[in-house]
């Protein structure tokens, strides 16, 4: 009978182990296979061809033939192995880049000719089509096997790289498939020893003559040594033949390139940062596993070799102390390897609190197969008490049901003898093995039930416990809950057993089914809610968080990995009984569970799985799902740092300092509890009872105001459908949920804080009127009053908001006058910075207008700037009052000093403004504020430029201007003579304190500044003898600047 069909693995065809239908049995005819054919192949797979010969003195050549035809491998699957790394390529793809894949296209494109068989050796011509514009490429390959593996390979393209080239895979698949149509001939040797000295002498000569430029050298040589008594060649008796198959000494292993391996992963290790070279190298280590699944001896070689190239990288001290990234294969030993790895190994197993490299290596060492209990387990389906007693043992062998249990080692250990099974080829006896540790779990839960339930009241009056697994099973090193569900999930796994290699459909994922399998020997019982049951005892374990980043990046991971397969399942009636079952044993599990009513402050939360539980168990019991989830809520770490009612000093940082181990990852858990929060509440739409428990918990629970902030938006958009009316206690809880951030940041700088403010006036409008007013009445604790008054106040009353609330004028009015009020605290409270959004709400109202003017006169006395006090101003002025604009431009110039040398001050603009405005009231007005200036003002420039302006124009004759004047006012008299003394006195100080320190580089702007003068000078009736008289004073004073005299003489006389 035929083999069967070998199952594909990823990256392999599934199809017939052998593919030469017409080379031996003819098939689909009823007739059987050929005896000669059947013992051939037993020969041909077990018995190197030498041990054969040496057994046999005689073998007939027809049985030599079928011994070497069915001494190539007979399965694709090898072929792909060795040929394909087994990663995912690039969606679009198509696996294009995999030898194997380019190998069955050049097959089946009728790229292999010229194939042969000599013996144990395969060579043919591959034609490769080149690219565009090149000529088509041809490469000759060579292949030697021995009992049914691959040796050695060799192809014209050098191809450099871990496995077979295209051109070998195609060669390969050649003689599988049409193995009929292969020229097949004996060993070399088989052949020369028919021929005569003649016959040999013409087939040297002739070999040596076609490829004289290549062998000649060789042959010459081997010639002379052959000629040479005593010589070494012939002191040996025969000669070498490489058609003629391996010794009886030689290993039979499939061909691996070691150096390549080596140098591959060196490569991939200087390359570790970057994400195609973590890919690879996980591709690389899952190839070890296909490797060791099908009980191939290089799996173990391979690993071997990457290991050491691990463990021989210099660099991989210096990352570990600096932080660098590495792939997480290369992480992952040099943690578990850990500061101890040349201390003594048999000092680290016995210490225990720190497992390094060397101690699992020699823990797995010591571990043996040889026990009576567990050969039995593995041998056998229905092993039970009845075959045999407990042997003395001190530990139980069965449970009460009369299943076989496994107490020898640690769970990790024993989990681990599961995937060494599983991944040696050992399926059956690993899932009997698997049986018996879940038996075993099953009696330890109901163990630790008993127990607490007897210290139940102690524990809860303590309220706090002690870690019962300082080690947890999730983010293990060993992973041992992964390795019991992807065990027992196999089981239960339907896959195809054929797949195309290039879908219609594209390299899409496909959905994965599972069925139920049952477990031989307990009846009741499957392997696919065995896995449901192992994962959901392995999440909801009560465990420390371990120390160390990437310790702690690997619990989250593993978590997350477990969860992917658990979602992979789709839930019957049978599974869902299950969940519920384990749902209500972790609620009631006690320090044991992580859902526990008392919690290890250091315990990792249970928010990510209790989503998943959460998401599972609705549609069938919401009641449990919610305990589940709420009692799920808890982040013990953060709850002791920050009791109730205390917010930590900077509410935005979620990065808690000063402690050890240090929670690199609280970030994230933070996260995913926002999400379990986030889950909840939306489930929740439309039932009060559960949404107010929520808000509990979560007002309880989550301490980190961005993380509240998006919770608070989640349930007002969930709240508040399209198509549908909005959820009026959702949306009450989104707002209190906003309210509480508002308290919480109310005393951070954040950029954040507008957007959030702007948020919760959006959101108490969808509420209602009562709800925009309520924060308006309370804005004291939600927000600043620059806040308040220029967001709250201005977005509350805006046009789109009235429209949206759809308000009445007396409720429109009451609305209106809440925003007022509210300004107005706001402007007595912050003036400087909300004296202006007050007036603006107020202006429509006169009582409310008046009581924001009068603000701004009080700040004014109190210190309010004169940059403040001139913008109110300006806003008076555009508002058509410009008398009280006049009035607070006087108390702003008050508060004024321009310095002699700050002609650029900020202020320039604002005092010009002034003084335009007091000259288009009238006289009276300008000569108030002149005393002002004098007063305020000591920049010579400026004083000028004001005196200037004044003399263009008759005071009261701009728009504002209540009375008109004759003419303008002369510079000589009142009350303009006053600033022109002032000016002309601004200029000869000036001119005192800038010739103090002038350097020759200023000069001319100094030539320049005396001009200037000269024109206001010369405004007064005498000012021509005035400033002569300066010039003279200056040439005294300042004789000693001849230079400088000389270049004012030039300019002035």
């Amino acid at each position: 009978m035929d083999p069967p069909a070998a199952k594909r693995s990823r990256g392999c065809p599934a199809g017939p182990e052998e593919r030469d239908a017409g080379a031996g049995a003819v098939r689909g005819r009823g007739r059987p296979e050929a005896l000669l054919d059947l013992s051939a192949k037993r020969v041909a797979e077990s018995w190197a061809f030498e041990q054969v010969e040496e057994r046999f003195s005689r073998v007939p050549e027809p049985v030599q033939k079928r011994i070497v035809f069915w001494s190539f491998p007979r399965s694709e699957r090898e072929i792909c192995m060795y040929s394909s790394l087994g990663y995912q390529p690039p969606e679009g793809e198509h696996d294009a880049r995999v030898p194997f894949t380019r190998g069955l296209h050049l097959l089946q494109s009728g790229a292999v000719d010229r194939v042969l068989q000599v013996g144990f050796h395969l060579s043919g011509n591959i034609r490769e089509p080149g690219g565009p514009g090149e000529p088509e490429r041809l490469y000759h390959v060579s292949i030697s096997f021995d009992r049914c593996k691959i040796t050695s390979v060799s192809c014209g393209c050098d191809n450099r790289d871990l496995f077979y080239c295209a051109h070998v895979v195609a060669l390969s698949l050649y003689r599988i498939r049409h193995a009929h149509q292969v020229e097949l001939r004996l060993p070399i040797s088989e052949t020369l020893s028919q021929m005569n000295r003649d016959q040999l002498q013409k087939f040297v000569q002739y070999l040596i003559s076609a490829h004289h430029t290549e062998v000649l050298p060789t042959a010459q040589r081997l010639a002379d040594e052959i000629l040479l008594l005593g010589s070494e060649i012939n002191l040996v008796h025969g000669a070498p033949d490489p058609t003629a198959g391996a010794g009886i000494e030689d290993a039979n292993c499939w061909h691996l390139d070691e150096e390549q391996i080596q140098e591959q992963v060196k490569q991939l290790l200087s390359n570790g940062g970057y994400y195609g070279a973590s890919q690879q190298l996980r591709s690389m280590f899952c190839k070890v596993r296909e490797m060791l699944r099908m009980r191939d001896s290089n799996g173990a070689r391979m690993l071997i070799l990457m290991t050491e190239q691990f463990l021989q990288d210099p660099r991989l001290a210096l990352w570990r102390q600096q932080g660098a990234g590495m792939t997480d294969k290369c992480r992952q030993l040099w943690d578990e390897l850990g500061p101890e790895e040349e201390e003594e190994e048999e000092e680290v197993m016995t210490a225990g609190s720190r497992h390094t490299v060397f101690g699992r290596a020699l823990q797995a060492g010591s571990l043996h197969w040889s026990d009576d209990h567990l050969q039995r387990i593995l041998a056998s389906d229905s092993y039970s008490p009845n075959l045999t007693g407990n042997g003395g043992s001190d530990k139980p062998t069965f449970d009460p049901q009369g299943r076989p249990l496994w107490l020898g080692e640690p769970f990790p250990t024993t989990c681990a003898r599961v995937d060494t099974l599983r991944a040696h080829g050992y399926p059956r006896q690993a899932l009997r093995l698997a049986s018996a540790i879940v038996n075993t779990l099953r009696l330890q839960q109901r163990h630790q039930l008993q127990i607490y339930r007897q210290q139940k009241k102690e524990l809860l009056q303590k309220g706090s416990t002690c870690i019962t697994n300082v080690e947890g099973w999730v983010g293990h090193p060993l992973d041992p809950i992964g390795c019991l569900c992807r065990a027992l999930l196999e089981a239960c796994r339907l896959e195809e057993e054929t797949l195309a290699i290039y879908p219609d459909s594209g390299p899409e994922k496909r959905k994965v089914a599972y069925q139920h399998v049952p477990v031989p020997g307990s009846p009741g019982e499957s392997y696919l809610a065995m896995a449901l049951e192992v994962a959901l005892l392995g999440l909801g374990q009560q465990r420390a968080l371990p120390e160390g980043l990437y310790a702690q990046d690997k619990v989250v991971r593993n978590e997350e990995q477990l969860l992917a397969l658990l979602e992979e399942v789709e839930l019957d009636e049978w599974l869902v009984q299950v969940l519920r079952k384990q749902a209500g044993q972790l609620l009631e599990g006690g320090p044991f569970s992580g859902f526990g009513e008392v919690l290890f402050r250091e315990s990792v939360p249970m928010h990510t799985c209790a989503r998943y539980l959460f998401t599972a168990l609705l549609p069938h019991d919401p009641d449990l799902a919610y305990r589940l989830a709420l009692r799920a809520m808890r982040l013990p770490v953060l709850e002791t740092a920050f009791p109730a009612g205390e917010p930590p000093s900077n509410p935005l940082d979620s990065i808690m300092s000063n402690r050890f181990p240090r929670w690199f990852i609280l970030g994230h858990l933070e996260t995913r509890q926002c999400e379990l929060a986030s889950a909840m509440l939306t489930a929740a739409k439309g039932d009060p009872k559960w949404l107010h428990a929520v808000l509990g918990s979560i007002q309880l629970n989550i301490h980190s105001p961005a993380l509240l902030f998006k919770l608070a938006q989640d349930a007002c958009k969930t709240a508040t459908p399209a198509s549908a009316p909005p959820d009026t206690t959702l949306l009450g809880i989104a707002l209190e949920l906003g309210l509480q951030v508002m308290r919480m940041t109310l005393n951070t700088v954040t950029w954040r804080r507008r957007e959030m403010v702007r948020w919760l006036v959006s959101c108490a409008t969808e509420i209602g009127p009562q709800a925009l007013m309520n924060i308006m009445q309370n804005w004291y604790s939600l927000f600043t009053p620059v806040e308040a008054a220029t967001i709250v106040a201005v977005t509350g009353t805006t046009h789109a908001t009235l429209l949206r609330l759809q308000l009445d004028a007396a409720r429109r009015e009451e609305l209106w006058a809440c925003a007022r009020t509210l300004a107005l605290q706001c402007a007595m409270k912050d003036p400087q910075n909300c004296a202006l959004p007050a007036l603006t709400l107020c202006e429509k109202n006169q009582a409310a207008f008046e009581a924001a003017y009068q603000i701004v006169l009080d700040a004014a006395a109190g210190g309010l700037g004169h940059a403040h006090l001139f913008t109110v101003a300006r806003y008076m002025e555009h508002r058509g009052l410009p008398l009280r604009a006049y009035k607070l431009a006087t108390l702003a110039l008050a508060q004024l000093s321009i310095a002699f040398n700050q002609d650029s001050h900020p202020a320039v603009n604002d005092v010009l403004w002034a003084c335009s405005l007091s000259h288009s009231l009238g006289r009276h007005e300008l000569s108030a504020i002149v005393p002002l200036i004098i007063r305020s003002i000591h920049c010579a420039p400026m004083l000028s430029d004001i005196l200037r302006r004044w003399t263009l124009s008759a005071p009261g004759l701009g728009p504002l201007g209540a009375r008109r004047a004759a003419k303008p006012l002369g510079a000589d008299r009142a009350p303009l003579c006053q600033l022109l003394d002032a000016a002309v006195a601004a200029y000869i100080t000036t001119s005192h304190s800038r010739l103090t320190h002038i350097s020759p580089r200023h000069y001319s702007d100094f030539i320049e500044f005396l001009g200037k003068a000269r024109e206001t000078f010369l405004l007064a009736p005498d000012g021509h003898l005035q400033f002569a008289q300066f010039l003279e004073n200056l040439k005294q004073t300042y004789k000693g600047k001849k230079k400088l005299m000389l270049l004012v003489r030039e300019r002035f006389g």
